[in-house]
């Protein structure tokens, strides 16, 4: 196997020519003198430090001990995706977040998946992910993955011809962040280039906080006719925190911790100044250990005792469900498209990346002897963490993964080193190719729905195929035209 290349740019054609949706972007640009360009980059970064638009890396200390706080880069070149690239990519998310959600409602009552043998019962049933917690419980809808963030790339595949298709990279379904960063970057583009608006019809995204509130409302308990959502957050040492208060700000609702909550006769309620107040929903941003002491972690001072008892009532609807990580780690990642046809009777419309299994002894060998070449993922790896880029490793990189792999096979994947699609970027050199992948935000409640757009990531140094904020990476304004 080799590395797939070359990758595809956003805005230039493999002759050289720019593609048709860029070619007005590109007039444009042309016009821009360098130092208004320049001029605008700095007015972003001053206006984003203003809001507090940070993103704290726990990697990294501080002379306290604390992790630091990072603005995250912000591009002003937008990515801009086609009207019929965006309705065909829409529609391979739907299936997909509808075929997840609909795996997650069979893992914990039937299992017919895993009695079909469809999926090895292993992998799921002794996943740290599973919750045994939620077996026989019905929740609102037979939802689970209200909000879902499914990271996409556009890449070349072995054997595809014609340009390289949109795949799915991974599946986000505990607590996806980004979003307030995709808003954010939209309103920070028209402020800076009122005029491109103006050029282009691009598909609003600042409707999102009321799809949110709406598909909140809608998985409500069904005995409440008026709901009370929150937004409960670990705090402001999370490093999502600013996204945790945007979002409740922007939907209107109350930001809470957990020692604001309390739970009184299998009820929960918030702590007011005008007393006990009754909560219905909880778009809850704290991991599943962390949610209820009395039943998961002792230890934890963010969540609320007796949250469970309360959910398994049905007296409260937590958003997104607990145990829904199971069907986002990597190890599932694989089963993704045999979900699809099982559950929906279709076939995928977004492809996976080929996977290894290191639990697999076929696939483990093949690991082994090509790991100067793939990409090595922990299974419950997150944000970039825990992951060898094989090309771009050094020796005793490589050495080091080989004994970590041998040592507990379970604990990996490998992918091919994907040739991810550049868009070009402004750096302290000038404009140049970065590597970028996308993230949509997918709402699911009475409907599926989303806004058109999402994350657009970018790895910011010169080869790096990384775009994690966490390591480095910025963000652009995503664009999808209406016509």
């Amino acid at each position: 196997m080799t590395r797939l290349s070359p990758a595809p740019d956003e805005m230039t054609a493999a002759d050289g020519s720019v593609r048709a949706h860029y070619a007005a972007y590109a007039r444009w640009w042309q016009q821009q003198p360098p130092e208004r360009m320049a001029a605008r980059r700095e007015e972003a970064e001053m206006m984003f430090r203003r809001v507090g638009i940070t993103f704290a890396v726990y990697g990294d200390k501080d002379e306290d001990g604390a992790g630091t706080e990072r603005l995250i880069p912000f591009d002003v070149i937008p990515r801009i995706i086609p009207a019929h690239e965006w309705q065909q990519l829409q529609r391979g998310l739907v299936q997909r977040v509808t075929a997840l959600n609909r795996f997650l409602h069979d893992l914990y009552h039937e299992q017919e998946i895993l009695r079909a043998g469809i999926i090895p019962r292993e992998p799921v049933l002794r996943n740290p992910q599973f919750r045994p917690e939620m077996v026989g419980l019905d929740v609102p809808g037979s939802v689970y993955a209200h909000i879902a963030g499914i990271d996409v790339v556009r890449a070349p595949l072995p054997g595809a011809a014609g340009e390289a298709p949109y795949i799915v990279l991974e599946d986000n379904l505990r607590v996806p962040s980004g979003v307030s960063y995709m808003l954010e970057d939209r309103n920070m583009m028209m402020r800076l280039f009122p005029e491109l608006f103006r050029e282009y019809r691009v598909a609003p995204v600042a409707h999102y906080p009321d799809l949110l509130l709406e598909t909140l409302r809608s998985v409500a308990p069904s005995q409440v006719a008026d709901p009370t959502v929150v937004v409960l957050t670990p705090g402001i040492y999370n490093s999502a925190y600013f996204e945790h208060a945007f979002l409740a700000q922007q939907m209107g609702v109350e930001l809470v911790e957990g020692q604001d909550l309390f739970v009184r006769d299998g009820r929960v309620y918030m702590r007011t100044t005008s007393g006990p107040q009754p909560v219905d929903v909880i778009y809850r941003r704290i991991d599943d250990d962390f949610l209820d002491p009395l039943a998961f972690r002792a230890d934890s001072q963010l969540g609320c005792a007796g949250l469970l008892d309360a959910y398994r009532r049905g007296h409260v609807t937590l958003c997104n469900a607990i145990g829904t990580g199971v069907a986002d780690d990597k190890s599932i990642y694989p089963y993704v498209p045999r979900m699809i046809e099982f559950y929906l009777g279709e076939r995928p419309i977004l492809a996976n990346v080929p996977t290894y299994l290191g639990r697999e002894a076929d696939d483990l060998a093949y690991i082994l002897d090509h790991l100067e070449e793939l990409v090595v993922k922990e299974v419950h790896g997150a944000g970039g963490y825990g992951m060898l880029v094989g090309p771009a490793a050094t020796r005793a990189e490589i050495e080091q993964f080989r004994a970590a792999i041998r040592a507990r096979p379970e604990h990996y994947i490998a992918q091919p080193t994907l040739a991810l699609s550049t868009c070009p970027t402004f750096v302290e050199q000038g404009v140049a190719p970065r590597h970028i992948d996308l993230r949509p935000f997918v709402l699911s409640g009475k409907t599926v729905q989303m806004v058109p757009g999402g994350l657009t990531r970018v790895a910011l140094r010169e080869g790096s195929l990384v775009v994690n904020s966490s390591q480095g990476g910025g963000t652009k304004d995503t664009w999808v035209l209406e016509t």
